[in-house]
């Protein structure tokens, strides 16, 4: 059961980041922290069937590399985008935008 204790700060640790960092890389970092916790208890669960497990595991990696792989390149994007990684900057010309638009079509 030390597996679970592991998942559970692993999890702690990707909120904690997920909800206090600004950056977009280490945003990301996060998620694949609390995913990887996920995929840390899926694979543990199923020690006892080792089929089962072994699937689990194939799927988890599979899954996460796509999705890693596709969160990647939207974080190259709008970091060429907007010229920053700080979302803190990038979130405040989107509202700006729709205040201009809401008043141009007043």
């Amino acid at each position: 059961m030390d597996f679970v204790i592991l998942s559970l700060v692993m999890l702690a640790i990707g909120v904690y980041g997920l909800l206090t960092k600004r950056h977009l890389l280490k945003i990301f970092v996060s998620i694949e922290l609390i995913a990887t916790a996920a995929t840390l208890n899926f694979v543990m669960l199923g020690v006892n069937n080792l089929g089962v497990s072994q699937a689990f595991l194939i799927l988890a990696f599979s899954t996460d590399t796509a999705v890693s792989a596709v969160i990647l390149a939207l974080l190259v994007i709008v970091s060429r985008k907007y010229g920053t990684s700080d979302i803190s900057k990038i979130v405040q010309p989107v509202e700006v935008e729709q205040e201009e638009n809401s008043e141009a079509q007043a």
